[in-house]
């Protein structure tokens, strides 16, 4: 990422390093980590958390509790990665690693985004359609085509401050769950208790809710937000050449956005698989092909409130989740080719990124009009994602390590402990998914 420090004066500074009332609020510590996390529940996601809550009720809801501590590492990971180098993931492989890992990794990256992208402009699509009539594909340009503009031509000063707001869409399900009657006690004995099943569909299942929770899109955007943070404060220096009191007030705030942001993100998908249990699941509707769907099926059980809320989440984490798709497939190829990339640049100083995200914005909305099976796309998507999961990872761990990224930040052993195990634990969700799919 170059980082042009003249134009960056012109922006206002949004870092928390600048003032000391932002140190002192631990909401404006929320940045990158928040955002990162509300996006990972988006309506693909949600079709996969409401699919597993149909088909088979509270047992699959210790994986939102296994899940947790290994997304909070591998996104710790990528975000320090980010703000002590300077630099997103892309450009610190084309810096260090072979140019065939570079651009095998970001070329599929592309391709998973723009499919899901597709399937979540389609599923907002059908949601919107759900709630006030119409046509579903004309929701679905809108939505895409007033995302694009969003990111080219707003500041990441204030667009950031549009990507928080959308987090609250989340707590949506929060609230659904509340409208429903919920035995809490059978709840949490399935969550820590797990029931264990080798059946092929509760594996696929499984292998699905974690590719969907650790997914690819997330560790670029993070990287790069961290960065954005970094270049957004005048004062701001790469971890690596700042001085000591800069890196420990950034780390901190680092870890408090990074862990609240997964357990918001996990909370909320474990709502989901809650209601879908004590709705769905409990009425016999196991077989749920969509976000919109869900909510259609919700609403003569659970009644009208539960399936406004639920239709209406699905819009919110879209508009959440799309920009972070194109925004990281954006910095993926800026990063790979050493182009200008920053959402805090005018377009015209960054042509090529800018190009990226109208371009991954425009593709997904005609495949989302496009008479394509949009399960059939998620699931190409999600396998694409969990292949390339495993290297990006395994390359994260090695560049989180290296001194000539980290400096004296290499990340600490508990850390790269975590680390490797949620690297060893999407390789055996990834074969898994390729054996049970046969």
């Amino acid at each position: 990422m170059k980082r042009a420090r003249v134009a960056r004066q012109a922006r206002p500074a949004i870092s928390n390093l600048s003032h000391s009332h932002a140190e002192d609020s631990w909401i404006r510590k929320l940045g990158p980590g928040l955002i990162t996390g509300a996006a990972d529940d988006d309506p693909s996601g949600i079709a996969t958390y409401s699919q597993a809550g149909a088909r088979f009720g509270f047992g699959l809801l210790w994986t939102i509790l296994l899940t947790y501590p290994l997304m909070v590492s591998i996104q710790l990971i990528s975000a320090m990665i980010g703000r002590v180098s300077g630099h997103g993931l892309a450009s610190n492989i084309r810096r260090l690693y072979p140019r065939w890992l570079l651009y095998s990794i970001v070329g599929l990256l592309i391709v998973a985004n723009t499919i899901n992208i597709a399937a979540d402009l389609a599923a907002m699509g059908d949601a919107v359609r759900l709630v006030v009539g119409g046509n579903a594909h004309a929701y679905l340009i809108g939505i895409g085509l007033l995302s694009a503009a969003l990111q080219v031509f707003i500041p990441y000063s204030r667009y950031v401050g549009i990507l928080k707001w959308l987090t609250m869409a989340l707590f949506a399900y929060v609230a659904t769950v509340f409208a429903v009657r919920v035995p809490w006690t059978e709840v949490l004995h399935r969550t820590v208790v797990p029931a264990l099943s080798l059946e092929p569909d509760y594996v696929t299942t499984v292998v699905a809710i974690f590719g969907t929770t650790i997914s690819p899109y997330l560790f670029f955007w993070q990287a790069s937000q961290e960065v954005e943070e970094e270049i957004a404060d005048p004062d701001a220096l790469p971890l690596k050449k700042a001085p000591r009191a800069q890196i420990k007030t950034v780390l901190q705030r680092i870890n408090i956005d990074t862990y609240v942001g997964m357990a918001v993100s996990n909370l909320v998908a474990f709502f989901i698989v809650v209601t879908a249990a004590v709705t769905l699941y409990a009425h016999g509707i196991t077989d749920v092909r969509s976000s919109a769907q869900a909510a259609s099926a919700l609403k003569p059980i659970a009644g009208q409130f539960a399936f406004v809320l639920f239709t209406l989440g699905i819009v919110g984490t879209g508009l959440l989740a799309i920009p972070v798709l194109a925004g990281s497939a954006a910095y993926a190829i800026a990063g790979a080719l050493n182009w200008n990339s920053s959402l805090e640049h005018a377009p015209s100083a960054a042509k090529g990124f800018y190009a990226v995200i109208a371009f991954s914005m425009l593709a997904g909305v005609a495949i989302g009009c496009a008479p394509v099976d949009p399960m059939k796309a998620l699931y190409y998507s999600a396998v694409i994602n969990g292949v390339i999961s495993v290297p990006i990872m395994a390359v994260m761990m090695s560049m989180s390590s290296r001194r000539e990224i980290m400096g004296h930040l290499v990340i600490t052993k508990k850390l790269k402990f975590l680390g490797w195990l949620c690297t060893a634990t999407m390789a055996a969700a990834a074969l898994a998914m390729l054996i049970y799919r046969q």
